[in-house]
């Protein structure tokens, strides 16, 4: 395997370029908001939290006996990952624990609903894969069939919408309830990643059947989930946005580069029709959300 190759392995095996996405959409999502950007530890503590979950979800699914190639580059590289995986851990809680105790008193502050936002998105993020301190209680989302993009999208969103906006708030100090305008941007992530992730489930089609996990590609195929549900919530969102954004008087510029990731996301649709590979999913269709924040990013600053 060449160098080329190896990196961009590396990159997407190794959950490097979610933690990137993330990064760069809590970017755009501050900038949309007119909300300045948080300080540096943040981001590094959203992309390796971001890091540590997606490769925690991988390692417990190693098989010697695998076909899939991101499976076999984590039994090949498990060592590596393994203390990466560690270095990554003890990275995030050292920030999370000198950011709880550097802003203590503006927690303090927080209100009910603000606990609310900060534990009800790592509380779902852990149950999609069975996790829960409490036994009794562990649900695993990840095994609700058609369901499941829409929990995976709904982290997503408050991860990279919400979170931004909370932490500035920690801050300062000063609290900012979510506006309408906010609101919208949330259902927008939400929304978009949504899709991206029924897009993602084309892929597991065969091994969703044979698991008996209703999806929407096991449930009426994968032509149907493309035409039938893929397309027209890319429409839909796509015309909700236009509405939203003239009502709201954005400018011209600004439209139209929020307008290129809904354009690209019907052209992405139409390519899954024929087999791809899973790094063309990681690659392309996961990259659809950093085209999205680089667009979100210029629309703001251009305009």
């Amino acid at each position: 395997m060449s160098f080329i190759k190896r990196l961009v392995a590396f990159i997407f095996y190794g959950n490097y370029f979610y933690g990137l996405c993330t990064v760069a959409l809590s970017i755009e999502a501050s900038l949309q908001q007119q909300v300045a950007l948080n300080i540096a530890l943040y981001y590094i503590f959203l992309y390796t939290a971001t890091i540590v979950y997606y490769t925690k979800a991988y390692l417990g699914e190693i098989n010697p006996a695998t076909v899939n190639k991101r499976s076999q580059w984590y039994l090949k590289n498990r060592k590596f990952v393994w203390l990466s995986q560690y270095v990554f851990i003890c990275i995030t809680l050292g920030i999370g624990i000198y950011l709880f105790i550097g802003y203590i008193h503006n927690f303090k502050t927080l209100t009910i609903i603000e606990w609310a936002e900060i534990f009800i998105f790592p509380i779902i993020a852990l149950s999609y894969y069975g996790i829960s301190p409490i036994k009794s209680t562990q649900i695993n989302l990840r095994q609700t069939g058609w369901l499941k993009p829409f929990f995976i999208g709904f982290v997503w969103g408050g991860a990279v919408t919400i979170y931004p906006l909370l932490f500035y708030q920690i801050q300062t100090g000063f609290h900012h309830s979510i506006s309408f305008y906010g609101s919208f941007l949330f259902i927008k992530n939400w929304m978009f990643i949504t899709v991206l992730s029924i897009m993602f489930d084309i892929k597991d089609y065969a091994a969703d059947h044979n698991r008996r996990l209703k999806t929407f590609v096991v449930r009426i195929g994968i032509r149907k989930t493309i035409f039938f549900i893929i397309i027209p919530l890319s429409i839909i969102g796509f015309i909700s946005y236009i509405i939203f954004v003239v009502a709201m008087h954005f400018p011209l510029v600004r439209i139209l580069f929020n307008s290129i990731p809904f354009i690209l996301l019907l052209i992405v649709a139409g390519s899954l029709q024929h087999r791809k590979s899973i790094l063309y999913y990681l690659a392309v269709i996961d990259g659809l959300m950093l085209v999205k924040a680089a667009c979100g990013i210029l629309g703001v600053l251009l305009s």
